[in-house]
Parts: structure tokens; C-alpha cells; sequence
């Protein structure tokens, strides 16, 4: 029986409000649109640092484009609690190397589960550096990405920290990837149409050309 994420976050916002507490969360950030609804939402509970670590985007445009409309974000979106903006190292070697030998295997698949514990992985050690209270992804608020392995993963990530723990989630839920649509409109944010790597932008091309 497959867990219900978004219950689970509930139980620990219900605990926050009117406590006086404002816990610190690394929100690793895969772009600006995914971040917009998070952000909105978790801000009423939460200090957040956005992480913006993402290795699998080989394109160095691509890259440097999406962390700036971040930035822009963070300086544009009025939020209750401060939001801050972290880039951890740009080295997609190490995505290549995650990837190798898993190149041909479509998306969401074996390749797309590597490269989240990666992404998490790093998240977790940097959020265990930092002392924060929590962290966890926007990757969730995706239709097309798998909440179980997310959490799973990041369950994982948190498994050897002391300082921090995985918050769970499932940011679709309560139409939140609905409402990044509409914050990407207002604030005219760069949506880009395929996941960032190269595999991903080369199926997304395939699919265009053959109309599936």
C-alpha cells in the first residue's frame, strides 16, 4: 500500500502552526517553475534554502538559464519567511558517470532513479553541513515524476544524518502543479519542456517529431 506523502507533510505543519517554531529546510530545486508553488506553500513554515544542484543539466546555457530565473524567483515571490538561494557545484561528470551503461533506458526508468539519488544525496550532506532542520525536493511536484521513489530516496539520503531529516511530500497533491503553472504566468518564468538531461531533451525531441 502505497504512503500518503501529503498526509504525512500535513501531520508536520499541523505541529508548526502556533508554535513559534520556524524550522530551516533545504529545498533542492531542479528549476524555478517547480520551486514557485513549494515555496509558496512551505514559507508560511518553514526558513527555506533553495538548493539549486543539478548535475544532469549537461548544457551549460541551459544550466546557468534555469539558476537564474531561480534567483529572480527568490527576489520577486513575497513569502512570510526569508528564502535564500545556494548553487552547489556545477559538474555534470558525475551525472555521466551515475548514468553509464543506462543511457538507452527511457525516462523514469533505472537512469532517472540514479540521478535523484544523486541530486538527493548531495542535498543531504548539505543540509547535514548546515544544521538544518529538514530538507527535501520540488521533484515531487511533477505529474511525470514517481513521489514513491522520490521519498524513498530521499529516506535513504537522510538515513546516516543527525542533524537533519527527509521531509516527505508529494507537491502535486492539492493541485500544487496547477498553481506552478499559473505562478509561472504571472511571474513570466522560463518552463523549459523536457527534464534537463540530454537523454531526456533528445526522447522529448523524438516525441515531438513522431507526435506522440
Amino acid at each position: 500500500m502505497n504512503k500518503n506523502y501529503q498526509k504525512e507533510l500535513n501531520k508536520i505543519l499541523d505541529s508548526l502552526r502556533g508554535s513559534g517554531r520556524v524550522p530551516g529546510l533545504l529545498l533542492h530545486s531542479c528549476c524555478a517553475p517547480c520551486s514557485s508553488y513549494v515555496l509558496e506553500y512551505l514559507a508560511d513554515y518553514f526558513s527555506i534554502t533553495v538548493f539549486y544542484y543539478n548535475p544532469n543539466i549537461s548544457d551549460p546555457v541551459e544550466y546557468h538559464r534555469r539558476a537564474e530565473e531561480q534567483r529572480r524567483l527568490i527576489r520577486e515571490l513575497p513569502v512570510r519567511h526569508p528564502v535564500s538561494f545556494l548553487e552547489g557545484r556545477y559538474e555534470p561528470e558525475r551525472f555521466f558517470e551515475a548514468a553509464r551503461g543506462l543511457e538507452a533506458v527511457p525516462e523514469g526508468g533505472e537512469r532517472c532513479r540514479r540521478c535523484f539519488a544523486l541530486r538527493l544525496s548531495e542535498a543531504a550532506k548539505t543540509a547535514e553541513v548546515g544544521r538544518f532542520d529538514y530538507f527535501t525536493t520540488t521533484l515531487t511536484i511533477s505529474p511525470l515524476k514517481n513521489a514513491d521513489a522520490l521519498n524513498e530516496i530521499g529516506e535513504q539520503a537522510a538515513e546516516g544524518c543527525s542533524h537533519t531529516s527527509f521531509l516527505n511530500s508529494d507537491f502535486k497533491k492539492r493541485d500544487g502543479y496547477k498553481r506552478s503553472v499559473e505562478l509561472s504566468q504571472v511571474y513570466g518564468l522560463y518552463r523549459q519542456d523536457y527534464c534537463g538531461c540530454v537523454f531526456s531533451k533528445q526522447e522529448r525531441g523524438h516525441s515531438r517529431e513522431t507526435g506522440t
